[in-house]
C-alpha cells in the first residue's frame, strides 16, 4: 500500500448561477497577456451544449485520455511510433476555430474621430493577425442556449439517447438547463503528463498538482491532445504550453485558488485525498460502468490507523494527513458517495468531482394539462421523479458514471432525501413518514442528511476550503516516463523559479 496525498475539488453544480466570476478572477491573474488571450483555464458551460473547446467531449475526434486496447491500457492518441509521426503535424488539434480568435476594437475610431453627423463604429481587430474581423465565435458563445438546435443538438453526449429521450429533454430544456464550471483536473493518471515527448509535464509527488515546467516544453501539443479536457493550451506567442496551475503559490501561503474564492455561488470545495497509487493501475483497467467505484476504491479513509501508518511511512506529513482527515472532498466523492467524477471512461481518474444538479421540475406538462410528477421513494407530494428529470438520467450517466445510470440514481436519492428531511424538520420539527421513506430508500440516516445539508447549504469559509500546509521543503516531484507512461517519485528537484503554467 503506497499512501500519496492529493489536493482535490469537488463542484457542487446545484449551487452554480454561471456569473463567470470564477472566469473572470483567474483571467486577470493568470492569462491577462499576449498569447493566452484565448486560454481559459477555468470557464463555465451551458449543458446540454458543445462546450470549449467546441465538442472537447468527442473523443473519436480528438483521441485524447486512454483506452483499453488487447488488455492493455494505452493513450488513444497513439504509441510511441504514432507520436513521433505525428510530431511535426497534429491532426487531433483543435483549430483556432474550435476556440476563437481572440480579438480587440479599433478604439482610436471612437475617441480620435473627427465631429460628423455619423456615429463612428469601432471595429473588431484580430489580436493575431492585426486584421478586421468577422466575429464567429467567443469563449461563451453558447451561453444559456441549451434549447438550441444548433449547440444543445450537437452536444456529444447525446449519443444513444433514444427518440423519447431527446424529445422530453428538448421539450424541457427550453426551460431550463445547467452550468458546468470546468478547470485541470489534475489527474492521477494524466492523459497530458503521459503524451508529452519532452518530459515538460509533471506532477508534484506531495500534492498531486500537475504543471508543466516552461524550460522544458518543446511546444510539441502533443499534451493538447493528450488531455481528454482540453485543458492544457498552447500559447502562440511564446511557442510554449500552458495550463491551469491550481494557484500553488496561493495554496502555498494557505490561500485557496482565485476561483474558488472568487466563486458567487459558493459551489467549491477544496480538500486533502488520500489514495493508494499501487492500484492506480487496477482502477483503470476495469470496465467504464465500475470505473466510478473503483476510483472511490483507491480513495483511503484518513482515520484508519493502518492507512496513516503506510501514509507516514511513505513521507506523507501529520499536517496533509489532519488535512485529509478535515476534508469535505473526502465527505462528498467516499463517505457520502454524492460527488462524481466527469467522464472516467477516459481513465485519466480526475480529481475533480461533481454533484449533480437537482431536479427543478415538480409538475410536467402533459397533453391533459399541468401533472404532478410522483416518485417510488415517497417524494411524490414534493419531488419529480427521476424518470421524469429535467435531463434523463442517460444523459446524467454520460457525463459523470461513463453510463452508469445506477451511479447517477443513487446521488440524487440522496439529494431527494435531504431535501425530503430538510422539510420535514423546517414545517413540523420531526421526521415524518414521507421523510423516513426517502431517507431508507437513499440509505441515509438522519444524522447524515443534516450533516450533508449543514456542508452544502451553509458552510464556513474553513470548512468549504482545508487548505494544508503544502510542505514545499519536502520537494517531491512525480516524472512520468514519455514511452513506458509509469509515474515516478523522486526527490531532490527544484524547479519553483522554472515552474511555469
Amino acid at each position: 500500500m503506497k499512501i500519496q496525498a492529493q489536493v482535490s475539488m469537488v463542484f457542487h453544480l446545484d449551487k452554480c448561477i454561471g456569473c463567470h466570476t470564477c472566469s473572470v478572477a483567474c483571467k486577470n491573474i493568470w492569462t491577462d497577456r499576449e498569447g493566452a488571450e484565448y486560454m481559459w483555464w477555468n470557464n463555465v458551460e451551458t449543458k446540454p451544449g458543445t462546450g470549449y473547446p467546441t465538442q472537447w467531449e468527442d473523443q473519436e475526434q480528438y483521441k485524447g485520455g486512454w483506452e483499453k486496447k488487447s488488455g492493455k491500457l494505452n493513450l488513444k492518441m497513439n504509441g510511441r511510433l504514432g507520436a513521433l509521426g505525428n510530431i511535426f503535424f497534429n491532426p487531433r488539434l483543435p483549430s483556432m476555430d474550435d476556440y476563437y480568435e481572440p480579438w480587440t476594437y479599433e478604439y482610436n475610431t471612437l475617441t480620435n474621430a473627427p465631429e460628423g453627423d455619423d456615429q463612428p463604429t469601432a471595429r473588431p481587430i484580430s489580436m493575431v493577425t492585426g486584421e478586421p474581423i468577422d466575429i464567429q465565435a467567443g469563449p461563451n458563445w453558447d451561453d444559456d442556449l441549451s434549447g438550441s438546435e444548433v449547440y444543445a443538438a450537437n452536444d456529444p453526449n447525446l449519443e444513444g439517447m433514444s427518440d423519447e429521450d431527446r424529445r422530453m429533454m428538448f421539450e424541457i430544456e427550453r426551460l431550463v438547463f445547467f452550468y458546468l464550471p470546468r478547470i485541470c483536473n489534475h489527474c492521477l493518471n494524466a492523459g497530458c503528463a503521459a503524451a508529452c515527448p519532452s518530459g515538460a509535464i509533471y506532477k508534484r509527488g506531495e500534492d498531486g498538482i500537475v504543471l508543466v515546467n516552461q524550460d522544458k516544453c518543446r511546444g510539441w501539443r502533443m499534451c493538447v491532445t493528450g488531455c481528454p479536457y482540453k485543458k492544457v493550451y498552447y500559447n502562440w506567442s511564446t511557442g510554449k504550453s500552458e495550463k491551469c496551475i491550481l494557484c500553488y503559490p496561493r495554496l502555498e501561503t494557505g490561500q485557496a485558488p482565485a476561483c474558488f474564492h472568487s466563486c458567487v455561488g459558493r459551489i467549491r470545495y477544496l480538500g486533502v485525498l488520500l489514495y493508494d497509487a499501487d492500484r492506480i493501475d487496477e482502477a483503470v483497467a476495469v470496465e467504464d460502468a465500475d470505473l466510478v467505484e473503483a476510483q472511490r476504491a483507491i480513495i483511503q479513509d484518513p482515520f484508519d490507523p493502518a492507512v496513516i501508518a503506510a501514509a507516514k511511512a511513505n513521507g506523507v506529513p501529520d499536517a496533509m494527513i489532519d488535512a485529509a482527515q478535515k476534508s469535505p472532498v473526502y465527505k462528498f466523492v467516499k463517505e457520502w458517495g454524492l460527488a462524481l467524477p466527469l467522464h472516467p471512461e477516459f481513465r485519466t481518474l480526475p480529481m475533480l468531482f461533481y454533484v449533480p444538479p437537482m431536479l427543478p421540475i415538480q409538475a410536467l406538462v402533459t397533453e391533459h394539462g399541468v401533472g404532478q410528477a410522483h416518485d417510488e421513494s415517497g417524494a411524490a407530494p414534493f419531488f419529480a421523479a427521476l424518470e421524469q428529470a429535467r435531463l434523463p438520467l442517460r444523459y446524467m450517466a454520460r457525463l459523470f458514471s461513463a453510463g452508469n445510470e445506477d451511479e447517477v440514481a443513487a446521488v440524487y436519492r440522496k439529494l431527494i432525501a435531504v431535501r425530503v428531511y430538510r422539510r420535514a424538520q423546517n414545517t413540523t420539527g420531526a421526521l415524518d413518514d414521507e421523510a423516513r421513506a426517502a431517507l431508507d430508500g437513499a440509505g441515509l440516516t438522519a444524522e447524515v442528511a443534516q450533516a450533508i445539508f449543514e456542508l452544502t447549504a451553509k458552510p464556513t469559509f474553513d470548512k468549504r476550503f482545508v487548505v494544508p500546509p503544502l510542505a514545499r521543503e519536502v520537494n517531491i516531484e512525480s516524472m512520468v516516463d514519455p514511452f513506458t507512461h509509469k509515474t515516478e517519485a523522486g526527490f531532490g528537484f527544484r524547479r519553483d523559479a522554472k515552474r511555469g503554467g
